[in-house]
């Protein structure tokens, strides 16, 4: 089919912060070389030309609402997006997470895809209410086959073809052109190069789980290698509780709390192993970046991490703090050989399921966006 390059699409997103600016780069890139224009809209946060230039749209507006401001009915967010879509001959929205779906709904006439980053999403009655009052021009997309069963579950009455996954991905060659190798992410980071690395990036909740990572890094720690610590980067309202359970643990000198740290992903070389605890992570975008860093990974067989590690790296059970033991254990006993081996397997999934290109292949088969594209 020959699409005009006159066509527009409409993606709206609720903010820019933390992974989220990578999102609205995932779906700009899907209309590359699609004859379709690309303008995100951002419903929160200060306008800010970085922010735009990282977004591979061909517009960016800023909206410049505050969180305070979109509670409610968000009238005004309403108004405004009616007037950006009448502004412009968009095809059809595609909207992140559950606010911008509901004014794309309520402030356009446009179909809506609504993208789902979490689980729970329609776990309410009035949220479930208004999907179902809609459901003619709403289809849903979870980023994990975990996230999409959480919604089918929710919304039992909907075809399942209108509730898809597709992956959360990442630009392979680009991430890894701006990833530092062992040794300078090492002295980037202050760790010594001589230790052997588990590492964990994440928020300190309750949903990252890294108190079990800590008591299995303590139960392995008498087979692992001598200089062997674990550093954590980020930052949360737990941070105290856990330095206080490292210490309980006797471990405190062994671990280090990084806090948070700028472009993170940069630094994953640094680590021996990977190791995500999380409760029912949604996707798990790190793993992604621990695999094109060529570091073994080991994820709790929980959520969407299931997905992006099963069959080339190590899961353990949600919360059991031996079998994460026994995985450190094993991975810290693979050879130059094996850990090179590990490394091809995991650069072969990222190309095959989560790369750019494998997934623009996954949106253009949706049968929602075919049915969309067809009707443009």
């Amino acid at each position: 089919m020959t699409r005009s390059a006159e066509r527009h699409v409409l993606q709206f997103c609720h903010g820019y912060d933390g992974p989220f600016l990578d999102c609205a780069r995932q779906y700009a890139s899907l209309f590359a070389g699609s004859g379709y224009r690309v303008t995100t809209v951002f419903l929160t946060g200060v306008a800010d030309p970085e922010v735009a230039a990282g977004c591979a749209s061909d517009e960016v507006l800023f909206m410049e609402y505050s969180s305070k401001a979109i509670r409610g009915l968000k009238l005004a967010a309403i108004r405004d997006l009616r007037r950006i879509a009448a502004s412009r001959d968009f095809s059809f929205c595609i909207a992140h997470r559950f606010k911008p779906i509901y004014i794309a709904l309520l402030g356009t006439r446009l179909p809506v895809m609504g993208v789902h980053h979490a689980f729970g999403d329609y776990q309410r009655p009035g949220r479930r209410l208004f999907a179902n009052l809609f459901r003619r021009r709403l289809s849903l997309i979870g980023v994990s086959d975990a996230v999409r069963d959480d919604m089918r579950q929710c919304l039992p009455k909907w075809p399942t073809g209108r509730i898809r996954t597709l992956y959360n991905r990442i630009d392979i060659e680009g991430l890894q052109a701006q990833q530092l190798s062992e040794g300078p992410a090492r002295d980037a980071l202050g760790l010594p190069q001589d230790a052997w690395i588990v590492g964990n990036v994440g928020r300190l909740h309750p949903d990252k789980d890294q108190a079990t990572l800590l008591r299995g890094f303590a139960q392995a720690l008498p087979s692992l290698p001598q200089h062997a610590q674990l550093v954590i980067m980020g930052k949360g309202r737990l941070e105290q509780d856990l330095i206080e359970l490292a210490r309980e643990l006797g471990i405190e000198s062994q671990v280090r709390f990084l806090g948070q740290v700028a472009d993170a992903r940069r630094y994953f070389a640094a680590f021996d192993v990977f190791a995500l605890s999380s409760d029912h992570e949604p996707f798990g975008m790190v793993l992604l970046e621990a695999m094109a860093a060529g570091v073994p990974v080991i994820a709790t067989a929980a959520g969407g991490a299931r997905e992006v590690v099963d069959g080339v790296g190590l899961l353990f059970p949600l919360g059991d703090a031996t079998r994460l033991a026994e995985g450190l254990v094993h991975l810290q006993g693979l050879d130059a050989g094996q850990r090179q081996a590990c490394a091809e397997s995991m650069r072969v999934r990222l190309h095959e399921r989560f790369s750019d290109e494998a997934v623009r292949e996954s949106f253009w088969r949706l049968p929602a966006v075919a049915a969309l594209t067809a009707e443009a």
